[in-house]
């Protein structure tokens, strides 16, 4: 296989279990009945170089993290990508995504990047077509940019969202706690930050979330489960390996099922 011969391509590193988890879930969402039956995929991550996101939105780093970004999809499009997702929901947020594609677009790239929350939209109105309610779980940077429920209530959709305490509380403890959180503890998640991420999606269930998107991509590491009762649990990185298959050699792309 050389640099010419097409590949999937990983923007990963923001953070890096995301960019391990969508190379697995590539693994389970293909068609396949032996090893050469999987996709050419090819996964950079350079965690170190990427600015963390979130802080960035708040304002505690001047670095935008579109740059290196930039420069990986590039380095992605070198090794032969013809299709990249950037499995980090939070650099969808338009101070960094419109960065991001615009250099790409000046630079003359030809690969195709994909847009994770465009795509969980699509997903909700085919594969949920009854709810009418829909949830977000996420990072604060996440929820301070509030691109899930702009894009969702455009299209009709009822959007919840957690208070800030709670939001502060998911985001510090399930996910940046240096001891238990996500980011720091994946394999296995702790005891502690799954309850706090069920926590959440227990109360936007009581305002009426039919659907839960886990807008980040580390948040289904603590949450795999696809269904929590009636609840759809909705994991945008799943469905941007979906995406990729997609496009990338349609046949091979299994049909869906929330079992």
């Amino acid at each position: 296989m050389t640099s010419d011969d097409p590949k999937i391509g990983i923007a990963g590193g923001a953070g890096p279990y995301a960019g391990l988890d969508l190379a697995q879930m590539l693994l389970e969402e293909t068609i396949a009945e032996q090893e050469q039956d999987h996709l050419s995929t090819v996964l950079l991550s350079t965690p170190e170089q990427i600015e963390d996101r979130t802080r960035f939105l708040l304002g505690e780093a001047t670095v935008n993290p579109a740059h290196v970004l930039f420069r990986n999809v590039r380095d992605l499009e070198s090794l032969g990508a013809s299709v990249v997702g950037l499995p980090c929901n939070t650099a969808h947020a338009a101070k960094i995504w419109s960065v991001l594609t615009r250099k790409l677009e000046q630079s003359g790239c030809r690969v195709r990047l994909l847009d994770m929350v465009a795509e969980t939209a699509d997903f909700l109105r085919v594969e949920c077509p009854e709810v009418q309610t829909v949830g977000v779980l996420s990072t604060i940077g996440t929820w301070r940019a509030a691109f899930y429920p702009t894009l969702l209530e455009a299209q009709g959709y009822r959007v919840m969202v957690l208070e800030e305490t709670q939001q502060r509380e998911l985001h510090e403890e399930a996910l940046y706690h240096p001891k238990h959180g996500i980011k720091a503890q994946a394999h296995p998640v702790t005891t502690q930050a799954r309850r706090v991420l069920l926590d959440g999606v227990r109360t936007l269930e009581s305002q009426g979330a039919e659907a839960v998107i886990l807008g980040c991509t580390e948040i289904p590491l603590g949450l795999p489960e696809r269904r929590l009762g009636a609840t759809y649990l909705v994991n945008p990185g799943r469905i941007l390996a979906r995406a990729l298959i997609r496009e990338f050699q349609l046949e091979r792309l299994r049909p869906w099922s929330w079992e």
